[in-house]
């Protein structure tokens, strides 16, 4: 019996806060310097800066941002461009996500983490 109503007060609570209850606060996407990334990132970064052309089909269609690694933001908001893998015969795991603000986020394997990009 008590553990029913254990099981019914924690049902309420989450209601009650949206969740709240059980959420964690996102962890921190820690930085890296332009000048730090691989030359065919540098080279990707210039190419969103400039607006194209791009040399891959998928180049700035949306992020989803599924794995909810980079901030929640409304549908759209996040483009994603492919970074060059020299040998590779696909489009590689590295990628660089555009946010709508300017912002941009490098990742090396394949959106399982992110580092915000810095530049000058």
């Amino acid at each position: 019996m008590w553990r029913c109503f254990a099981a019914a007060l924690l049902a309420v609570a989450l209601f009650a806060f949206g969740g709240a209850v059980a959420q964690r606060a996102p962890a921190p996407i820690p930085e890296v310097a332009a000048s730090e990334l691989p030359g065919e990132a540098r080279e990707t970064i210039a190419l969103i800066r400039k607006g194209g052309p791009f040399p891959y089909r998928r180049d700035g269609l949306a992020f989803g941002n599924f794995e909810q690694k980079l901030p929640a933001r409304a549908r759209g908001y996040y483009r994603e461009y492919t970074v060059r893998t020299p040998g590779a015969k696909d489009r590689g795991a590295r990628r660089i996500v555009a946010g709508r603000g300017g912002e941009l986020y490098y990742t090396d394997d394949h959106y399982n983490s992110f580092r915000r990009i810095k530049e000058p």
